[in-house]
Order: C-alpha cells, then sequence, then structure tokens
C-alpha cells in the first residue's frame, strides 16, 4: 500500500516548509508522494516546497476543492492522504491509515487539538471525538482509498467552500469510516484574528445556509462578512 499526501495551498510560504519536513521524517516507507497543489501564490510558497521535498503543480483552477481534485487526479497511491497547511496530523498517521485500511475502513479523519492553550479551544477540540456533520471538514485530515474516491466522484471542483462536508457524506455511504482515537494539530490562527464567538457564529451560519440550500457565492459572501481570514 502506498499513501499520496496532498496539500491545497495558496500563499502558505510561513508554514508549509515546517509541514512537508515533518511529514517527511515521519512517513515511514507507506508514503509514496507529497503532493503540494497550488493555487498561484505570489509568495515563496512553490519553491520552500520544492526545496522542502514535495512535488509541486499548480491546479488549473483556483479552490480547495478544485486543487484537491486536481492532486487527487495525479496521485499514484492507493491511499489519498488530504491535508490542510495548517495541520499537522500525529506522527503515527502512516501506521494509523495503513492500519485503519487494513480493518476495513476505507475513510476517516483525526479529532483535533489546537496549537493554543486557551480553555474554550481545548472544549471545542474534544467535541470533534463525535460524529457529527459539523466535525467533518478538512482540519482533522481525511484518507480515502483511491478506489473509493473515484466511486464517490471525488470533490466537486466547482465549489468555493464546504467541499468536505459535501464529498464526505457521500463518501460514507460506500464505505466504512474511521475517526482515530487521537488529535491532528491545528492552526488556531483563525481564532487569533477573529473572537471564538465570531467563529462559532459564523461557523453555525454557514453550515445552516449549506443545509437550507443556499449558492456557493452567498455562502462565501457571507463567511467573509462575518470573519477575518486570509
Amino acid at each position: 500500500m502506498k499513501i499520496s499526501i496532498i496539500i491545497p495551498v495558496y500563499n502558505e510560504s510561513e508554514r508549509l516548509g515546517k509541514l512537508i519536513q515533518y511529514l517527511i521524517q515521519h512517513k515511514k516507507e507507506l508514503v509514496g508522494e507529497i503532493l503540494v497543489v497550488d493555487a498561484g501564490s505570489t509568495d515563496k510558497t512553490m519553491e520552500i516546497a520544492t526545496q522542502a521535498g514535495a512535488i509541486v503543480v499548480v491546479s488549473p483552477k483556483k479552490g480547495r476543492a478544485a486543487q484537491m481534485h486536481y492532486g487527487a487526479s495525479l496521485a499514484i497511491g492507493d491511499v489519498l492522504y488530504f491535508i490542510h497547511a495548517d495541520t499537522f496530523p500525529p506522527v503515527s498517521f502512516a501506521n494509523d491509515i495503513k492500519d485503519a485500511v487494513t480493518n476495513g475502513f476505507r475513510l476517516g479523519r483525526y479529532r483535533t487539538k489546537f496549537d493554543s492553550t486557551k480553555w474554550y479551544l481545548k472544549i471545542n477540540a474534544w467535541f470533534t471525538r463525535v460524529d457529527w456533520f459539523i466535525c467533518m471538514g478538512g482540519d482533522q485530515t481525511l484518507f480515502i482509498t483511491k478506489d473509493l474516491y473515484l466511486l464517490a466522484g471525488g470533490f466537486k471542483p466547482d465549489l468555493l467552500i464546504m467541499e468536505e462536508f459535501e464529498f464526505v457524506p457521500r463518501a460514507r455511504k460506500l464505505a466504512p469510516y474511521k475517526i482515530f482515537n487521537k488529535p491532528a494539530l491545528v492552526s488556531a490562527r483563525k481564532y487569533d484574528t477573529n473572537s471564538w464567538w465570531q467563529v462559532q457564529m459564523a461557523n453555525r451560519k454557514i453550515v445552516s445556509m449549506y443545509k437550507k440550500g443556499s449558492s456557493q457565492n452567498e455562502m462565501v459572501a457571507m463567511y467573509k462578512k462575518m470573519l477575518t481570514y486570509r
């Protein structure tokens, strides 16, 4: 079994090098490639990723869903592992994924731990052990076998927001879903820029809009209105 790590990025020069070095250090022999899928960064993201040892490709379309789908189309691995640039999986990630797939789980995620000591973020993180819709986002990383990814139809490249929330339920109808009893380390930068309350209200609003069938542009506009984030 070989794992293809896919990291969608845009202007992530401050964080990406450390993440790639970390993944290479702990990938074991199971990871066949690390694909960084860029959306036209204007900083040194691509240069840093290449120097760190990743394969860098430029997505023909900007947007996390489009970038991840493009990376999946190029991946050579039997398992796809999607990681956001500000998230570090546990050091055991390669063996964890191997064990999960061996035991019949064809997709899954970790729990969350924020890189912050703030008590309310610890509460947020605690709830990610629960199998709730709101916990299906990409911050917890996502592994999925390539055959299941293709069978489920993959990420929809035209989505601008809520891409994991749209895709994961489709894939879960076809195969067992694993929630690891370990956390991925997630950046708290969104909470550092906005208040905890602002982020909670924005997340709640966007999920509500999504379930009511709001358009992608409407949700993006609302998210930008409610939060200052990248």
